[in-house]
């Protein structure tokens, strides 16, 4: 049955795509993505109006939980295929919406955090990787219970039109100070993905029709250290590279500092002891798959705008 919807959506012109979290950074990239592949795109935000002038979007509310349970939408306004690129562990409570549209299919991300963070020594760290391998369990158990096909993805450190946590924040310390702490020498390796090679990603999972009940690393083309990640961050804002390096006490003297405004509440030192450790993910699960082709960590000046 699922097999038999998905085919006559697959043959459909255009055919029509739910998106959850479209008004996110990676939607920026998803959304037109999904335009140039032919479909017809239904975006859900809670400010819909915010999103409006979007070209060929169909921008649409969000229900509030109180609205719940929903009724089912009219046969030719199903959706059968889904993005959800918001928090997975925000997805469960739209559960209700996906099953109303009749979803049958649905790409995820969640992140290769959640085996870099469990271990950590912050109960904040620990507590977001325990519930992203939590809410992948959870979006797995009731999409084969409403038999749904699935498939998760999970990126490494996302960036791309400055509006990341991690590539941004760096960019803007460099820009406000002229120079970079570093711990030691900063030699743990990375790879860093671009917002539009996720969405690619999503697009190619979506539509391939051999990868449903399967979660893919996606990690980005090119492996360097963190040093070097810097080092290009400090290219791309036009600037020559300084760094300082920054005894472990120093780095606690700073974050002791910095707790005390709510922006930085959650920073902790193992932040900083991760400069010199491996955050590496093969993906050559999803290449082979669904043929993720990511490109070498290369920055725009859109990538490391304020």
């Amino acid at each position: 049955m699922i097999a038999a919807a998905a085919s006559a959506a697959s043959a459909a012109c255009p055919r029509s795509v739910g998106v959850l979290g479209g008004s996110s950074y990676v939607g920026r990239s998803l959304l037109p993505e999904l335009r140039v592949s032919g479909c017809r795109v239904v975006a859900f935000s809670r400010t819909p109006e915010a999103c409006a002038d979007a070209d060929g979007i169909d921008w649409r509310g969000l229900p509030d939980r109180n609205s719940l349970p929903l009724a089912p939408v009219p046969a030719d306004k199903i959706l059968v295929w889904w993005v959800a690129l918001m928090p997975i562990w925000a997805l469960p409570d739209h559960f209700a919406l996906l099953e109303s549209y009749g979803v049958r299919r649905i790409v995820v991300l969640s992140s290769t955090s959640q085996f870099t963070k469990c271990n950590s020594s912050s109960r904040y760290e620990k507590d977001l990787a325990r519930r992203l391998a939590e809410s992948e369990v959870e979006v797995q158990a009731w999409a084969d219970t409403q038999g749904v096909e699935w498939i998760v993805l999970r990126p490494t450190l996302i960036y791309g039109y400055g509006q990341d946590r991690n590539i941004t924040e760096i960019a803007r310390f460099i820009r406000r100070f002229g120079f970079f702490p570093l711990l030691g020498s900063a030699g743990g390796l990375r790879q860093p993905v671009h917002a539009d090679d996720v969405a690619k990603a999503c697009v190619s999972a979506l539509f391939q029709s051999d990868v449903a009940g399967w979660a893919f690393n996606i990690s980005g083309g090119e492996v360097i250290t963190y040093r070097e990640m810097v080092e290009r961050i400090f290219r791309a804002l036009q600037r020559q590279s300084r760094f300082v390096v920054v005894p472990l006490w120093g780095f606690q003297l700073v974050m002791i500092s910095l707790r005390l405004f709510s922006k930085y509440r959650h920073w902790s030192i193992e932040m900083i002891q991760r400069m010199n450790s491996d955050l590496v993910f093969d993906h050559e699960d999803a290449r082979h798959r669904f043929g993720f082709n990511p490109r070498v960590f290369t920055l725009s000046s859109d990538d490391v705008s304020p």
